[in-house]
């Protein structure tokens, strides 16, 4: 979408979303802009899965499409799991700027806090092997709606045609175990992430957004991310906004990926 000569930004999804979750996004930016979202690994439209969900090796798919595409002075934007796999990518490989959105980092404070918490049960039941999508096939939209709506500042605001979207993209076992592999991994991602923090520092820029409706303290998100070895990080909150700020707000979080890529650029 948009230039396919300008200023490259891609897109990663999380859970329980698909490429679409950045529809909004997209078209609230400029059309000199050249714009892609994916489905991650095994989910929706892509080929193939990435067995047991690693964020590490999704960065790794990830930068074989940079590499194929030539996309230069990329800005990468990941949401939720693909927040993750952001971070995984911003640690092994090279990018202009990378965008995390409203996530903890598994590993990375404050990761343990946010596990602990009676609130995301859900980590635990998805980490289980088959259960999960033995409990969830065939109900999927019933149960994606319980996270869109417990999750919204406004749930009204993820409209039908997203969340039929988001069901279409899960719609069988590969999918539904792709999915749910991404919490299967954390422990995985965990050693990964906390080795990275053991090597070197990097300097890419990296902006957190977090909904402010979503709760949790900011500040502890910036400095866990500069206490594993990112020394260059900005955060931020999008009023108004929940868990997926992307469909709550898309035109403010374009605006706010935009501005700090332009800002990046000139520092």
């Amino acid at each position: 979408m948009g230039d396919p000569a300008g200023r490259p930004y891609l897109f990663l999804h999380g859970w329980p979303e698909s490429w679409r979750t950045w529809a909004g996004v997209m078209c609230a930016a400029s059309t000199e802009d050249r714009l892609i979202a994916i489905d991650l690994p095994g989910i929706g439209e892509s080929a193939g899965r990435v067995p047991g969900g690693s964020k590490a090796l999704i960065a790794g798919v990830v930068n074989e499409l940079v590499e194929e595409l030539g996309l230069a002075d990329l800005t990468l934007v990941g949401h939720d799991a693909g927040g993750m796999a952001a971070y995984a990518y911003l640690r092994r490989y090279r990018a202009g700027h990378v965008v995390i959105m409203n996530t903890a980092i598994p590993g990375v404070p404050p990761w343990p806090e946010v596990v602990g918490d009676p609130r995301v049960w859900h980590f635990g039941l998805h980490a289980v092997a088959s259960l999960p999508e033995a409990l969830v096939r065939g109900r999927q939209a019933e149960y994606f709606d319980y996270f869109y709506d417990a999750l919204s500042a406004d749930p009204a605001r993820i409209t039908r045609e997203s969340r039929g979207a988001h069901v279409a993209a899960y719609r069988d076992d590969a999918s539904l175990t792709a999915g749910f592999d991404l919490y299967r991994s954390f422990d995985q991602d965990a050693r990964d992430n906390a080795a990275f923090a053991e090597g070197p520092s990097v300097d890419t820029p990296l902006l957190y957004l977090r909904g402010a409706e979503e709760g949790g303290e900011i500040g502890a998100y910036g400095r866990g991310l500069r206490d594993a070895g990112v020394r260059n990080v900005t955060a931020a909150l999008l009023p108004d906004a929940g868990h997926f700020a992307q469909e709550e707000t898309p035109a403010r979080v374009w605006r706010a990926i935009r501005d700090f890529s332009d800002r990046s650029a000139v520092e």
